[in-house]
This record gives structure tokens, C-alpha cells and sequence, in this order.
């Protein structure tokens, strides 16, 4: 496994993340197999959200911990908050965050998130009352760092200015299919293609300039939620690519697939949501794959990139 400093934040973390929310479909202890095989096969991050089966993510975690005879201090637990689906917004007041967090702790059955990260905007959001909301988690030791997913670069200047913690995690989409986060200035001042317009307001250079790691979630997805694009016959040339890497390196296309992300200079972490302990193992292996300048973008291009 590869492991990163999160700067101002965790040290020592592994740069793959295991993400939580397909848990609540599994028992207790094969939930208890997915958090051991994670762990042993070098990752010590684990992923949560308040939304995560409005909860049953955390619980199901929460009974599955002690199964594992691994110990609170060994890993690092993080979970996001601000979705409510079960009242059709997206809240991040004050009184929501002190009391997602509760929920979170009592879930969890720990005394502490290592991580809070705010998950996507709130459009009304306050940012006095998110100030307020982190000092008060802070000083009660229920959260010792904090973060965001899915925010633009002037929404997190807007936020800095009245937060005094260091926001140190922006957790994003990102994949070969889907690397606009990446490939964007790749393109500026092209009007033949739409690949040329600004989705994320040069989100990834922003988060290198200020210290912020990103999280790339779905890395083996195209679209929002489309499905993965490994094996997918819609995707014959990157599969094609993958897969010629992934015989040389002796590892599946998927942990190809990771590697490609790992092999990025910004030091990102990647989050993986699979249960089945085989394809944990198998993704950790991206960690000993060492991609060169040429294979990155080999893969980059039999995505259906194209250089400008």
C-alpha cells in the first residue's frame, strides 16, 4: 500500500480509501471480512456519510468492528454530512451538522470522527453558522479534522473566511472515463469541443495550491452513476489498454484502473466501494503497479480522450 500525509490532517493514511456505503446489505460478519481484508491488505481509511442507507452504513460498521479484533486507534473513520434525503434537501446548519454528528458517534459506537466532511453544497448555507458548528465539534473532541466534498474553489474561499480550522479533504468525482477534474486545461480556449468549458472552476490545482487532499470517488464509474467501465463493451479500447497493462503488471484491469489515479502528482486518495473481499484484495495491488509518463496516457487517450 501506498500511504500519503493529509496536510494539516491524518498522517500516515492510506492512499486507498474504503468506502462504506454498500455495507448495510451485508451481515455483521461479512461486513466484519470487508473492514479485516481492507485493513490487511494495507488500508487503514474508511469512508463514511450520514446518507449511507439513511445510517444503516455506520450501524452495520459499528457491529462489525468488534469482529475483526482491530483496535478504534488503528484506523481512521471519516463521515460526511449535509444530504437529507428523507426531507428532500441539503442542510448544513448548524443544528444539523451538531446533530448529524451526534448520530454519526452513536452509530458508530466511537467517541470521535477522525474526518467531518460538509457533502455537497448546501445553496443556502451560512458560513457563520458552519464556523460555529466546527469550533463547537472541535473543542468537544468529537472531530478532530474537517473537510468538504464536491465544492468549487470560491465556495471554499467563502467558507475559510469565516472557518478557522484548516478544510484539508475535497472529495470528488474522478476516474479515466470521467477526468474532467484533471483533463480541463487541457482544452481551454477550444471552441471545437465542449471538453474546453470549466466544470469545476480549476477545482484540482486550487486544492494543490491551498493544501487540500482530493478523494476521488468512483473511480471505476463513467458518468454519474453509469456503472463501471471495466469489462463494459462500451468501452472496447480502454478495456483493450487496461488490459495489456494489466498482464505485464500481473494485476487486474481494475487495479490498472486505480494505479492510473495514484499515478497523478497531487497525491489524491481514492475511495473504493466493493464488499467482496476478492476485489479488495485485488485493487490494493494498484499500490505495487508503477505506471510510466507513457502508460498514463496511453490509458488517457483509449478513454476516448484526445490530445488538442
Amino acid at each position: 500500500m501506498k500511504y500519503i500525509n493529509i496536510l494539516n490532517g491524518s498522517q500516515n493514511v492510506s492512499a486507498i480509501v474504503q468506502g462504506c456505503m454498500r455495507m448495510p446489505a451485508l451481515s455483521k460478519e461479512d461486513a466484519s471480512k470487508v473492514i479485516r481484508t481492507a485493513y490487511d491488505n494495507g488500508i487503514n481509511f474508511f469512508d463514511h456519510a450520514t446518507c449511507y442507507g439513511n445510517g444503516e452504513a455506520e450501524t452495520r460498521f459499528a457491529e462489525a468492528f468488534p469482529l475483526t479484533g482491530l483496535k478504534r486507534e488503528e484506523i481512521i473513520i471519516q463521515s460526511k454530512c449535509g444530504l437529507c434525503f428523507d426531507r428532500n434537501e441539503f442542510d448544513w446548519t448548524k443544528e444539523n451538522i451538531l446533530s448529524s454528528v451526534d448520530d454519526s458517534l452513536k452509530r458508530l459506537d466511537i467517541e470521535y470522527l477522525d474526518a467531518l466532511l460538509l457533502h455537497r453544497p448546501d445553496l443556502i448555507f451560512e458560513p457563520e453558522e458552519v464556523a460555529e458548528a466546527f469550533d463547537t465539534l472541535e473543542k468537544s473532541g468529537k472531530v478532530r479534522f474537517f473537510g468538504v466534498s464536491n465544492l468549487m474553489p470560491m465556495q471554499i474561499e467563502l467558507l475559510k473566511k469565516y472557518v478557522k480550522q484548516p478544510l484539508i479533504i475535497n472529495q470528488v468525482q474522478l476516474s479515466l472515463e470521467q477526468s474532467q477534474l484533471i483533463d480541463q486545461s487541457f482544452y481551454m480556449n477550444n471552441k471545437t469541443t465542449d471538453m474546453s468549458v470549466s466544470r469545476d472552476g480549476s477545482l484540482l490545482d486550487y486544492c494543490r495550491l491551498n493544501d487540500i487532499t482530493i478523494q476521488a470517488w468512483s473511480p471505476l464509474q463513467y458518468g454519474m452513476f453509469g456503472g463501471t467501465f471495466i469489462d463494459n463493451p462500451d468501452f472496447p479500447e480502454l478495456n483493450k489498454a487496461l488490459a495489456e497493462i494489466a498482464e505485464r503488471e500481473g494485476v487486474t484491469k481494475a487495479a490498472v484502473a486505480i494505479a492510473w489515479i495514484m499515478r497523478h502528482p497531487a497525491k489524491m486518495q481514492t475511495i473504493i466501494g466493493t464488499m467482496n473481499p476478492v476485489h479488495i484484495e485485488e485493487i490494493c495491488a494498484a499500490a505495487n503497479v508503477n505506471l510510466s509518463h507513457h502508460d498514463w496516457y496511453v490509458l488517457y487517450l483509449a478513454s476516448g480522450k484526445f490530445l488538442p
